[in-house]
Formats: C-alpha cells, structure tokens, sequence
C-alpha cells in the first residue's frame, strides 16, 4: 500500500479535524440536547424570500449571467449594496475595496495564505476562533497571545516572534460578540489595538461574522471605521474587515466579503483567481436580491429571536450552575463561555456528559491557540428552544455539581 503521509507537505501535519464539525454530528441524535454547533436556526431562513430570488435568476435573462462564469471581485449588485451598508457602520468605500469569498472562512485562509510564511508570528486571542486557527495552521505560523487589557508592550511581541524565527504579520480577533466567549472588545480596546498595530506596523484582521446581532447596549464602531476616522480613507488603513451572510441571512450558500484597502483587494482577487476562479454568481444573485428587499427585516427577526434564548440560557445558568463555576453576558451573539473550576477537563466532562445526561458542547481547549484552558467550554444557544435549554442546562448543571463534589 503507497504511503501517503510521506508525500503530504510538512503543513498537512498541522491540519486536524474541528471538534465543531465532529460535534454537529450529534445534532442527528434525538436523544442529545446540544448547545455545540454554532449553527443558525434554519427555521429563521427567508425561505420563500430565496425562492423567489432563485426563480427571478433562472429565467432566460438572468439564468445567462447565474450560470455562467463571472468576474473574481464578485457580483457587481451585491458589492454595490455592500458598500452602502459599509457606510451606515462608518465604513466608506467603494465597490473596488469589496471583495466576494466562498464564506468569511474562505477570507481566513486566502489572508493566512497572503501574510504568513513558516515561523512567522500571528497574534490571536486567548480563546479565539477555531475556524481562524485552521485557516491560518496552514501556513505554518506560531501564535502569541493578543492581550489588550494589560500592560504588554510591542517590543514583548517583536521579541518572542524573533525567538520564534520569523516576524509578527497580523493581528486576527473578533471585535463583536467573538466566537467562543461572546464578548466584546469596547471603543477603549480597539483604539489600544489600532496603536499597537501602528507600532508593530503590522495588518488588523477584523472577524465581524456577528457585527449584526447586537441585542443590548450601543453599537461600537468598527476597527476600520475607527482607522478611516485616523487615516482619512480605507486605502490608507491596515484594517481588514471580514463579513459574512451566514448568520443573517443563510449559511449555505456561502457568501462572504472583505472589505480593505484596494491594496490588498488586489492580492486576494489574484489568489481567487489561482484557487476557484470566482464564487457562486447565482448564490450571489440571491443573496444581493434578498438583501436589497428585506435585510433590515431579517436582521430584525434573528435578533429577536436569539435575545429571547440568550435570556434563557443566561437564566438558566444562574439557577442550576453550582457556585465556582462562571460565565460570560454577551450583549449579541450566539455564544456564552462557562468557566469550570480550577483542575476539570472540558472534554472530560463533555464524554461524562454525552453518556449520561445527553447534552452536547464544546470543550473550549480547542480555542486556545497554546492548548490551555482545559476547563472551559462554549455554550451555543440559537438553536435552543426554552424547553431545550431548561432541561439541558440543568442536567449539565447537577453533572458539573456532582465533578465538584467528587473533586
């Protein structure tokens, strides 16, 4: 038998299975409650709205432009809906600094792909985005913790990237309601960011999957908007923004965008050229059609939604989670991060879980780019209905009680 792993590039050994993916598997299961895929609520897709969308591009007209090959940038309607939602949030440009992915993650990888070479240093934060980190493993880089809370100073990073044998390329975190912990970096965060990556002079990557589903409290401007506000235009700015239309509108279609400068537009749109020459017009069609007539709507209706389970879980977990446990009160989102005591193992506690209490999560080492935080774990609750996450919530609350007790 030809062995393959000998012929595998030294990156193949950095690429390992999600632990999300393999979770969704248990979505399958009637018998398991699960709080683990991040997933949104498919009974909140505009189905009929995409139907009509799907239909209006398949006739003879539009089927000539859906079905055919297209340009890399992307479909010309959608970048220029684009570019007006850009400027509610503070983000003017124009419809060369927008650019369609196959999904935001697709944006990871081709951003990994442009910035890192083996050994060179991104920061990230501690936890940070699973899908981020296989996107970027790829390349062979080492991480260091992105801390915007402490004192670290820029000569600190430049120092463990030289000793890493390369240099620090990118910042990568996201802003709003991140994935895995909910949590939001303020106004104060971001401009300490921006400052730190003018002295690195280094690339901001902005993950803003979850910009849209704020719940509570006031709306923090973008990064690159607050780096447009410094520098006067988007073509000056290091900030990269990374969007997506999976949890708005539909996930499966898998159309995402980077908005930055035309600089680096430029680059990603050779790569897409190299890797899959442009992403589905049809798909872009529809989204570009759904969301010129009832993104607003949409938006409106998901966030209702998830801030009535957001409530739930949070409730919950005040009720039936035992004293040393802690977590996060995310104002948006989809997720809540459970801090266990000191010494339990998420996955340890995941298997005991799965076996005899039937709920599912996400062990949260995975997110730790250095294989800390054993004794986390993330809690999803958009596709939790009340009933769900009452009963769930308590059984995983009297498992964790019960991990206590016996020490």
């Amino acid at each position: 038998m030809f062995n393959w792993e000998q012929s595998f590039a030294t990156r193949a050994s950095r690429m390992k299975a999600s632990e999300i993916r393999e979770l969704l598997k248990l979505l399958d299961r009637p018998d398991i409650i699960s709080f683990a895929g991040g997933i949104p609520d498919p009974a909140l897709f505009p189905k009929e709205e995409f139907a009509r969308a799907y239909a209006t591009a398949l006739t003879d007209q539009g089927a000539a432009t859906g079905l055919q090959y297209s340009v890399s940038e992307g479909y010309l309607p959608l970048r220029q809906w684009l570019v007006g939602e850009m400027g509610k949030i503070g983000i003017p440009c124009r419809t060369d600094n927008v650019f369609i992915v196959s999904g935001s993650q697709q944006g990871l990888d081709y951003l990994g792909k442009l910035f890192l070479s083996p050994g060179d240093t991104a920061l990230v934060t501690w936890p940070t985005y699973l899908g981020a980190l296989q996107a970027f493993n790829a390349y062979e880089p080492t991480y260091d913790r992105l801390n915007l809370t402490g004192n670290r100073t820029p000569d600190s990073y430049l120092t463990a990237a030289k000793e890493a044998g390369g240099r620090v390329k990118f910042a990568y975190l996201s802003a709003d309601f991140a994935n895995p912990t909910g949590e939001t970096v303020d106004r104060a965060g971001r401009a300490k960011l921006l400052d730190l990556a003018g002295e690195l002079d280094i690339p901001i990557i902005e993950d803003a999957a979850y910009q849209s589903l704020r719940y509570d409290g006031e709306a923090v401007p973008p990064i690159l908007a607050l780096d447009i506000e410094r520098s006067g235009s988007i073509d000056e700015t290091r900030t990269i923004y990374c969007g997506s239309f999976s949890k708005t509108l539909a996930p499966g279609l898998r159309v995402g965008y980077v908005v930055a400068s035309t600089g680096v537009i430029r680059k990603l749109v050779l790569m897409k050229q190299a890797a899959d020459l442009h992403s589905s017009t049809i798909n872009q069609m529809a989204i570009a059609d759904v969301a010129e007539r009832i993104f607003e709507k949409q938006v409106a209706n998901v966030r209702a939604a998830y801030r009535g389970r957001r409530d739930a879980l949070l409730s919950a977990l005040d009720r039936y989670m035992p004293e040393g446990v802690t977590w996060t009160k995310p104002e948006g989102g989809m997720f809540v991060w459970v801090t266990l005591p000191d010494g339990m193992d998420g996955a340890k506690l995941l298997a005991r879980s799965i076996e005899t209490e039937k709920v599912a999560f996400v062990p949260g080492q995975a997110f730790h780019a250095d294989g800390s935080g054993a004794n986390t774990m993330r809690l999803s609750f958009s596709c939790a209905n009340d009933e769900m996450i009452e009963t769930g919530i308590g059984r995983l609350g009297r498992l964790i009680a019960a991990e206590i007790e016996r020490g």
